[in-house]
């Protein structure tokens, strides 16, 4: 039963999150600073307020005493805060606008400038601002003390703090909701360009527009094209490579049932030994399909390790030993005394190399040298087979080799170079390319696996 596939988030609601939440922190801190900002200005306010109050009344002293007001105890939200008046005359008490004198701590002074006491109120003692301000009056030196209740002016500066911060708490849900379209809105574009991909024919080469409006866009445009190209050039290889197998495997199987019916209507052992002929040779391609098989999946490829081409190629050689002399043909090997490594799965480099080797013994007629060199150079590592055989091609395809179990056909010249297909593939899967040139007399033939250093 196939697992139920978890449903993936929205990319504009992932940016839409992180926008509110980064919209959030930033409301938060103005909130924070507004608050801040708003008591600090609400004593500013209201040490302004105590100053101007006392300087006023030391320039417009009443010459009577007015009737003390209670002490107000409502806390009134406005810029405009009730102070209390205290006033000394040659060190006696002349005005008290709040009868706040009786409040006050016995022994208390009220030094100059700004301080803070506290008055006996109601519930319990209430913190006060006080500023005193002196000066010498025409009957002697004066005194005024202006009082002005905390709580009022924590009551003040709230009241800032909320009328500077409220506005904001009333915008965040416009923000956001504007947020969320241009979101959606800028997104769009990449939406649209999903949809093309989703519509894209790849095996038929169809390609996206590079036009795009954004610049953003080029990279990921080229990166998908770029795919394309390739699944199309795969797609193409894969016919061809499927038209070439259809075309191998028809040959004898089709040979095959002919022998077969003369076998039946005329039994020999001429017609026998043909009949196991063909069998062999369907044999040998469906060996190498399988070999392409496993190298396209990559099998091995977990087993990466550095391998030695000389004792990989030591190990062929000894393998196609016996082969080689009952053919009548010479195999050697020439490789360096220090050992020559490359990167790779082990298993795909013999594949390769066994290849290689069958397809020189395969198709060189008996007497033939074949040797395999391990090399190196300054900008390249590899390994060599190379004859003398001057092989045919049918049809002038190039020859390809067998899978590598079992008995060779002899002076078996047919083929559509199956075998170096599954070498090229190999060889890609490796890092490594493989090569066709004319080596030196009297050798007639080379190919070559080289890596680059």
């Amino acid at each position: 039963m196939k697992a139920p596939v978890a449903r993936q988030p929205a990319l504009w609601r992932y940016l839409w999150g992180w926008v509110i939440g980064a919209l959030v922190v930033v409301w938060s801190t103005m909130f924070a600073v507004a608050w801040t900002t708003g008591h600090h200005e609400a004593g500013e306010v209201a040490d302004g307020q105590l100053v101007s109050v006392a300087r006023l009344w030391l320039v417009s002293t009443p010459r009577t005493r007015p009737a003390a007001q209670p002490v107000p105890v409502e806390r009134v939200e406005s810029y405009v805060q009730d102070v209390a008046v205290l006033h000394w005359v040659n060190g006696r008490l002349v005005s008290d606008t709040h009868g706040v004198a009786p409040l006050l701590p016995a022994g208390a002074e009220l030094s100059a400038g700004f301080s803070d006491t506290e008055l006996a109120g109601p519930t319990g003692p209430e913190p006060w601002r006080v500023f005193v301000a002196e000066r010498q009056g025409r009957f002697g030196p004066e005194r005024v003390a202006v009082l002005m209740n905390m709580a009022h002016r924590i009551d003040l500066g709230q009241d800032m703090a909320l009328h500077l911060a409220s506005p904001a708490l009333f915008v965040l849900p416009l923000v956001a909701l504007l947020l969320w379209w241009a979101i959606r809105t800028g997104l769009r574009p990449l939406d649209r360009l999903s949809l093309e991909v989703a519509a894209l024919d790849s095996l038929a080469g169809q390609r996206l527009d590079e036009r795009h409006r954004f610049r953003e866009f080029s990279s990921i445009v080229q990166a998908i094209n770029t795919l394309v190209d390739s699944l199309k050039t795969r797609a193409r290889r894969e016919r061809e490579f499927a038209s070439d197998v259809a075309h191998e495997l028809r040959t004898p199987l089709t040979a095959l049932a002919l022998q077969a019916r003369a076998a039946r209507d005329e039994p020999s052992a001429e017609r026998l030994q043909g009949l196991e002929h063909e069998a062999l040779r369907a044999g040998h391609i469906l060996a190498q399909l399988l070999d392409l098989a496993r190298a396209q999946q990559g099998e091995g490829r977990a087993a990466v390790a550095p391998v030695d081409l000389g004792d990989v190629a030591a190990r062929l050689i000894s393998d196609h030993a016996q082969l080689a002399f009952e053919r009548g043909q010479e195999l050697s090997l020439n490789q360096p005394e220090q050992a020559v490594t490359v990167a790779g799965p082990r298993l795909l480099v013999e594949l390769a190399l066994r290849n290689l080797i069958e397809n020189a013994l395969r198709h060189t007629p008996p007497g033939t040298q074949v040797a395999v060199a391990v090399w190196r150079d300054g900008a390249a590592q590899g390994v060599s087979v190379s004859d003398d055989g001057q092989r045919r091609e049918a049809g002038g395809a190039t020859p390809g080799a067998s899978e590598g179990s079992g008995a060779l056909p002899p002076s078996d010249t047919s083929g559509l170079g199956l075998g170096l297909r599954l070498v090229e593939r190999i060889a890609q899967q490796l890092g490594a390319a493989l090569e066709r040139d004319t080596p030196e007399p009297p050798m007639t033939t080379r190919f070559t696996l080289r890596w680059p250093r």
